[in-house]
């Protein structure tokens, strides 16, 4: 695993992903983060003991979005010069993240420790919940540098928000504080900032207490509903129904209901 991301797991199946690039406030553009990125989720997709994640920044910011020293013409990542090289370096980078993310069956909590800029707010969009700490701030703020949502944020943020406030962030390219980002429905809760980790681990330890069949199948019927019309989705979940039906958590679950204790599941 690169060093620009830290990949921690602990005993009851909750990884820890922090982009650890404090120093440019972990921008996400740049090849070494997108790779480590990918090669985190591809882990955790693997590893049948992984129950959920949790994704943050090291130091005072979430993430920066796209590295501004990569927009000038020449570079590897985003601006090449030459448009045809441009958008393959879009295509073979930062757009991987969030066809990454939403193929993902771990759910995944960003826990928005400082600023979420950019991409580095599309960036949370691509994970299934959001909590910030008080002095998070988010900005859909592309337009301020000329720019456009490149990485899927005009697809993700009113998926999120809703049109309104997506088009209000997306065309003003304006901040809005943590308050505000809750009273829209971006984060689900706002935390005092010493608290933000202890609360992402609790909302974490209340999901990872589920079975993880169904947690997984559950986070896949939520993203293709977000795409799909609800025949699709009913002919989905017939099979995902069927094959849970069979797991052992299942099985303990509807025991522990009628024999009134509480479930121990084991993951099959």
């Amino acid at each position: 695993m690169s060093e620009a991301l830290l990949y921690e797991a602990d005993e009851d199946g909750i990884v820890t992903l922090t982009l650890n690039r404090p120093e440019l406030r972990n921008p996400i553009s740049d090849m070494e983060m997108i790779d480590a990125l990918l090669s985190a989720l591809e882990r955790l997709e693997s590893d049948s003991s992984a129950r959920v994640a949790i994704l943050t920044g090291a130091g005072k910011g979430f993430s920066s979005g796209g590295n501004i020293r990569e927009m000038k013409p020449g570079s590897t990542s985003l601006n090449a010069g030459a448009p045809a090289v441009t958008r393959r370096n879009y295509k073979r980078g930062i757009q991987r993240l969030p066809l990454a993310f939403a193929a993902l069956e771990v759910p995944v909590i960003a826990a928005v420790n400082g600023a979420a800029m950019g991409a580095g707010c599309d960036l949370a969009c691509m994970c299934d919940l959001r909590i910030a700490s008080q002095s998070a701030i988010f900005a859909e703020s592309f337009v301020k540098l000329g720019l456009i949502a490149g990485d899927g944020g005009a697809w993700l943020l009113p998926r999120v928000v809703g049109w309104s406030k997506a088009a209000e962030m997306a065309l003003t390219g304006d901040p809005i504080d943590a308050a505000e980002a809750l009273a829209c429905g971006l984060v689900s809760q706002v935390v005092p900032d010493a608290e933000l980790m202890d609360a992402a681990h609790a909302l974490a330890r209340r999901i990872a207490a589920n079975p993880t069949d169904a947690v997984r199948m559950t986070k896949r019927l939520l993203w293709e509903g977000r795409r799909a019309d609800l025949s699709s989705i009913l002919e989905m979940a017939a099979p995902m129904q069927a094959a849970a039906h069979t797991t052992g958590d299942h099985a303990e679950a509807v025991d522990a209901f009628l024999e009134k204790r509480k479930p121990s599941f084991k993951g099959i």
